[in-house]
């Protein structure tokens, strides 16, 4: 069954309920649509392409904030039988030029956040045959989204669609060098809803608030097990800890999925008294999960402090595995904060040396895993997709060990393993040891050159609000860790992360690791 069929089986069977909510605290604004609106906007977007000549295994590509007719224009792709091809809202126009044309999309949907972006480049989109705007004040060289539904039918377009056909391209993140487009099928999006759904256990009744963004696999999976119950979804513009409280007690929210900068400016909020939990209606809440990120286990005992009755969970994940889901803690293991946890519904998982043998438990490797939602490749980059996936198993580059009860623990990305002397340090390690001081807000760890060692860990530190830390004071913090992992300098600022809440280190490394700041010690 394609994923599309769940949306009319939803639309069939509660027509007249909510199906998604926009909140957009700062213009005051709230819209809802039905799932009978949501299926009738996305049958209408699908005729609309159709009518433009989009044929099956077409790509169209969108770029849009969230906003209530992004899902509607998602599904309206997948409807067609072309690719959806999300993109970063946080692309320049030079990394959204060249990912529409690697990924060949015929048209391009956007949104009027990035007006000033596409008309940098719209003249040199050789492949886009033609441009949608979702938004008011449409632009002459554009169709309006509103004038393109009202001209077209809200009957079903009956396109005949397998569950292995293609059905979307995402593009890795960019943390580690140039985007590449990952191609899923509509088999790999139904595992997800699956995986999600037994994770978390949605049923009908609950509500899931959505705040990051929707072009990455991680919400939308995530939404995806909300989706195969039929259950409302709100999303939320905006990641003030006042927005995020508000809309979960005024939309009776029961789920919440948020990224661990927003967990930690929830809990500041509260113990600095700007936020009064007495304000808000938020029993029904029973599940808080997080994602996307390493979780100092820290920050969830404070959590647990505060919202004690709260299940809780992490999902590991990757675009190239559809998202999150292949591991997971579950939330019936707490007492194992730190873990990403076991293999998922579906999922197997192994951790190997650089020969693809397996390590003994307890030793570092390279996680790989296997299941359903294994991409089918990266899209027209044989060579790629060769290097991660063998014998059906997916290489994630992630380095981990398995403790005695089968538990994963992330240790760090194998490009950014820093090696000190032939010492392998990870920084996730050092990172999680840094958040844990009651000063420091975020923290950061990447290799500094050095004439002798090669290269030596140096920390990037974001300070807590009001507080001040100096270098000999985190210095003097880190001699409780073992000496080789000790950071060598300590530089403070903030530390960059990308919409999903994965640091930027080339960003890093570019700032601290050359020109005038650095010095090789």
């Amino acid at each position: 069954m394609p994923i599309t069929e769940m949306l009319s089986r939803n639309a069939r069977m509660y027509p007249d309920e909510v199906s998604l909510i926009e909140r957009e605290p700062a213009a005051n604004s709230r819209r809802e649509i039905t799932w009978l609106e949501f299926e009738k906007q996305t049958n209408r977007f699908t005729n609309a392409l159709l009518d433009r000549g989009i044929k099956q295994g077409d790509r169209v590509a969108l770029l849009m904030m969230n906003c209530l007719e992004w899902l509607p224009v998602y599904f309206g792709i997948l409807k067609s039988g072309a690719l959806a091809v999300p993109l970063n809202f946080r692309y320049t126009a030079p990394e959204i030029k060249k990912c529409v044309e690697t990924a060949g999309a015929k048209i391009l949907v956007y949104g009027p956040e990035f007006l000033e972006r596409i008309d940098e480049i719209k003249d040199d989109l050789n492949c886009v045959e033609s441009l949608i705007f979702v938004g008011e004040n449409c632009p002459e060289d554009a169709d309006n989204y509103v004038d393109v539904l009202a001209d077209s039918s809200a009957a079903d377009p009956q396109v005949k669609i397998s569950d292995f056909d293609d059905a979307a391209l995402y593009f890795t993140s960019g943390t580690t060098g140039t985007p590449k487009p990952i191609l899923l099928t509509h088999a790999n999006l139904v595992s997800a809803c699956i995986t999600e759904n037994s994770h978390h256990r949605q049923c009908h009744e609950d509500s899931f608030l959505c705040i990051p963004p929707l072009y990455h696999t991680g919400a939308k999976m995530h939404w995806f097990g909300s989706l195969i119950v039929g259950s409302k979804a709100v999303l939320l513009r905006g990641v003030e800890p006042k927005w995020i409280l508000e809309a979960v007690s005024e939309e009776k929210i029961t789920i919440v999925w948020l990224l661990v900068p927003w967990a930690q400016d929830i809990l500041d909020a509260i113990e600095s008294k700007e936020v009064n939990l007495k304000d808000y209606q938020l029993d029904q809440w029973r599940l808080m999960h997080i994602g996307a990120q390493p979780v100092p286990p820290s920050l969830i005992i404070r959590w647990k402090k505060v919202f004690p009755n709260h299940l809780y969970d992490t999902n590991y994940g990757l675009s190239e595995s559809t998202g999150p889901g292949c591991v997971h803690l579950g939330i019936e293991n707490i007492h194992k904060v730190g873990a990403i946890g076991k293999p998922g519904f579906n999922w197997e998982m192994q951790i190997v040396n650089d020969h693809g043998k397996l390590v003994p438990r307890g030793k570092v490797g390279e996680l790989i895993i296997r299941g359903p939602g294994v991409m089918k490749g990266y899209y027209n980059n044989p060579e790629a997709t060769k290097k991660v996936l063998k014998d059906g198993w997916l290489y994630t580059g992630d380095m981990a060990r398995e403790d005695e009860d089968g538990f994963i623990y992330l240790v760090d990305r194998k490009k950014d393993v820093v090696i000190m002397g032939g010492e392998n340090i990870f920084p996730v390690e050092i990172e999680e040891f840094l958040r844990a001081h009651n000063d420091i807000k975020d923290a950061a760890v990447i290799g500094m050159p050095d004439r002798r060692l090669g290269e030596v860990p140096v920390a990037v530190v974001e300070t807590k609000p009001g507080r001040i830390l100096t270098e000999k004071m985190v210095i003097e913090f880190c001699q409780d860790l073992p000496r080789y992992k000790r950071p060598r300098q300590v530089f403070f600022d903030k530390v960059p992360r990308n919409p999903t809440g994965k640091i930027e280190k080339p960003k890093l490394r570019e700032h601290f690791c050359s020109g005038d700041i650095a010095k090789v010690v």
